[in-house]
């Protein structure tokens, strides 16, 4: 008897119409995990709690939480739950790869708008910028409950193209930041710009959250190709004939140091970096965010 796929594959999301019933399937997950990683039953409530992080002021502790589960939760007042997020989606040509089921583009939409559905139902203020080509296209932070389908609207028409300009998200942000926010940039972070980390630093550094989900897709983590392979880019004219089997070690070496130059750099400078696969249940990188539960 074959194996029963669960609703929340990939493979199983993308035979849905629409990206409001996918992200509506991928938020019920979210939240079921959220309440199942909690110990002795405690529920993770994320609107109420944060995990306790060195710099955290200790007064604001909730001892009853630490009683009875032993871990570190800090207390959230208000003034600190209603916040404002501006969510970036990369929607550069190199986004538009998919392997299966999923491109990088359509997973990234699928992550931003669900994270901004948790967001607006806890009362937070969330905004859209969509990085393609030299001018993004913008939806200021909003928090109606309907808000949420001018979001995905406009994730649902956009069609990835031309070159990456990640840079261009944080001048953005900027510009448009009032009071401590937070950012959440949606990318696979191929862009050739060496400025772009130390931008992503800069508004971390100014008492902005900045969270980072790093989308990828198998093929460029694993490299499983085997006969000789024309690669074209997928942002210019370039194309490349190559023999995989004499690139594999190399291109691996390569990725392993990228993925871990990268994920060291921003940590460093007070960021938060999440891998997020596209063969990856959706609902899987935004637990781990949330929960302050690393896979």
């Amino acid at each position: 008897m074959p194996e029963q796929q669960s609703p929340l594959d990939p493979a199983v999301l993308a035979r849905l119409k629409g990206l409001k019933v996918r992200v509506f399937r991928v938020v019920e997950g979210v939240l079921a995990g959220l309440h199942q990683s909690a110990r002795y039953g405690e529920s993770v409530d994320f609107s109420e709690h944060k995990e306790y992080t060195p710099g955290d002021d200790p007064r604001h502790l909730d001892w009853k939480v630490l009683s009875r589960t032993d871990r570190y939760y800090i207390k959230k007042y208000d003034a600190e739950v209603n916040l404002r997020a501006l969510l970036a989606i990369d929607c550069s040509g190199s986004m538009s790869y998919a392997s299966s089921h999923f491109s990088k583009a359509d997973y990234a939409g699928l992550l931003a708008a669900s994270l901004a559905t948790l967001l607006l139902r806890q009362g937070d203020a969330v905004g859209l910028i969509l990085l393609s080509g030299s001018r993004p296209a913008y939806i200021p932070p909003g928090g109606r409950s309907d808000h949420i389908n001018d979001l995905v609207e406009a994730i649902e028409a956009q069609k990835p193209q031309g070159p990456t300009h990640l840079n261009e998200v944080t001048r953005k942000y900027i510009e448009r930041a009032g009071r401590r926010g937070m950012l959440v940039l949606f990318s696979d972070l191929f862009d050739p710009d060496p400025r772009l980390q130390d931008s992503l630093k800069m508004v971390a550094a100014r008492g902005h959250a900045v969270m980072v989900f790093h989308v990828l897709d198998p093929d460029e983590i694993e490299f499983p190709f085997e006969d000789p392979t024309r690669f074209e880019s997928l942002e210019d004219d370039r194309s490349i004939l190559t023999f995989p089997r004499q690139l594999k070690n190399a291109y691996l070496e390569e990725m392993k140091q990228f993925l871990e130059g990268t994920r060291r750099a921003l940590a460093e400078g007070g960021l938060t970096y999440e891998l997020a696969r596209t063969d990856e249940p959706p609902h899987q990188p935004l637990i781990r965010q949330l929960s302050g539960r690393k896979a």
